[in-house]
């Protein structure tokens, strides 16, 4: 454990010590506060019976911050240690395979949590200055959060997942954005089955990342949605660990 924890605030610290770490949250603040000016000119122009947190989450940023911001984050996990050379020392070291996935992948998601923490803080001035209070509960918001860093354990193991597959950043983020773009396009299968009968519409609107986002955005938690991206999540780490361990089969 102490292995771990050493590892994780290694690779957290490489997030604030490059530009890319500081030009994604500055990034990802400006979309947050574009978006949420664009909502309160939305509101003041016409009221919205919808809560805040859904009308977000209909937002072209919403989508354009998740879809964009894990490949950028986890295309140095490994990329970075092969290309520069520092990979095969880092394995020969005292440390288990799977402690330094786990630990890259916890550093990631820490870094990803904190980069969307000024949501809330948006979020709740839009409340506190808003003329309709109810418009959002706490309830939506923090169901609105968990299903964005469940969304980012999936989207980060992916990142991890391509990263381990090459040694070019640029590559490594390519991989991640096409795997992410991908799951997120099965999700307008489920419109387009919506309604029908059968096996196939039951199945696309379980892994519709967008029907699932809808419900947290609206407060409602399915343990349903939440097996499904622990599951997935777990998937991509264990062939994360796989791509790792090859190395010892070269």
């Amino acid at each position: 454990m102490q292995v771990y924890r050493t590892l994780v605030r290694r690779e957290l610290g490489s997030h604030f010590v490059s530009w890319t770490g500081y030009v994604m949250i500055a990034a990802v603040l400006f979309l947050l506060g574009l978006c949420f000016v664009n909502l309160i000119q939305a509101l003041n122009a016409e009221p919205s019976e919808q809560p805040i947190m859904e009308m977000f989450y209909n937002t072209l940023y919403f989508w354009l911050i998740l879809l964009l911001a894990a490949p950028i984050i986890t295309m140095r996990t490994f990329a970075m240690e092969k290309f520069t050379g520092t990979f095969e020392t880092l394995m020969t070291a005292p440390v288990g395979d799977l402690e330094v996935v786990l630990a890259k992948y916890s550093a990631a998601l820490i870094f990803y949590i904190l980069m969307w923490l000024p949501l809330v803080g948006m979020a709740l001035l839009m409340r506190q200055f808003g003329n309709d209070p109810s418009a959002l509960d706490w309830g939506s918001l923090a169901a609105t959060f968990l299903g964005i860093v469940l969304l980012g354990m999936l989207f980060i193991a992916v990142g991890c997942f391509a990263s381990a597959l090459t040694r070019s950043l640029i590559i490594a983020a390519m991989i991640s954005f096409v795997l992410g773009i991908s799951l997120f396009l099965l999700s307008f299968l489920a419109f387009t089955y919506s309604g029908q009968p059968g096996w196939s519409a039951t199945i696309f609107t379980h892994v519709s990342l967008i029907e699932h986002m809808k419900d947290f955005s609206r407060g409602v938690v399915d343990t349903r949605a939440v097996v499904f991206y622990i599951s997935l999540t777990a998937l991509f780490l264990f062939l994360t660990l796989r791509v790792v361990e090859s190395r010892r089969w070269k």
